[in-house]
């Protein structure tokens, strides 16, 4: 489909948002972005820092792992004496150490870094179209109460110049969905990630999921779902570019 052509703006109006988790928020310099110039336009191309931002991530190395895992099976230990369990009966034994693990498996996406995916994966392509993957499962655990987020991940971003391998884009969504999240943050951590990336003229990201902490407790809302999305350059500025991305994901 034929793209609308992008009236120049001032540097000022990109202006970078505050960093979220190692990443910047939604407004990234980009080609495209905010009625910027076209591709290749200096006053649209995403500064160096924002750029290399998604490099420079804090991780927890395996070493961190095997240091921290006493100490957690022991916290494990705590909570079930809080509640009125016998840590020493035979089922409860290990529980501890296996709740320990479990729990750095769950959260293992802080010992990656997006770079270590994307590096060997990046390509040089002339191909302007939108590229989707949709329907990724999702794991994630909610940091307000500690209990699974599951659900799907569709992906979408319109190149410029430059693609992604696509299993990357899996990738991404299990290196940030393996933390403590809230879906919002999630769903445009993504985005930027892929943003900073490829610098592609616009992303979208849609994510559904089911929250057990809506399901199992508070008010135990069994088919509720939370659906967020993340739209950058001219996914956002662009209706039938958006409206494209959001009819293809559902057909």
């Amino acid at each position: 489909m034929e793209r609308p052509k992008q009236k120049q703006v001032n540097q000022s109006e990109n202006e970078t948002d505050a960093a979220i988790n190692g990443h910047f928020d939604g407004r990234v310099k980009m080609p495209g972005w905010r009625a910027g110039g076209a591709a290749g336009d200096p006053s649209t191309v995403p500064s160096s820092s924002v750029m290399e931002s998604w490099r420079e991530e804090r991780t927890r190395s395996l070493e961190d792992n095997e240091m921290s895992l006493p100490s957690i099976a022991a916290a494990y230990t705590t909570i079930l004496r809080g509640l009125g369990e016998d840590p020493q009966r035979q089922g409860l034994l290990k529980t501890p150490w296996r709740a320990a693990t479990a729990m750095q498996f769950f959260t293992k996406g802080y010992q990656e870094k997006i770079i270590d995916v994307l590096n060997d994966a990046i390509f040089d392509e002339d191909h302007d179209e939108m590229v989707i993957v949709k329907d990724i499962d999702m794991f994630s655990m909610c940091e307000h109460h500690l209990v699974p987020i599951f659900g799907r991940v569709h992906i979408g971003y319109l190149p410029n110049k430059r693609v992604l391998g696509l299993s990357k884009l899996a990738r991404i969504v299990e290196i940030y969905s393996r933390r403590l999240q809230v879906q919002e943050r999630l769903t445009k951590q993504i985005a930027v990630a892929i943003t900073e990336a490829l610098q592609p003229a616009g992303v979208g990201v849609v994510v559904e999921a089911t929250h057990m902490c809506m399901v199992m407790r508070g008010v135990q809302k069994m088919n509720s779902k939370t659906v967020t999305s993340t739209m950058l350059g001219v996914f956002r500025e662009d209706p039938k570019t958006r409206d494209e991305f959001l009819t293809l994901i559902r057909s």
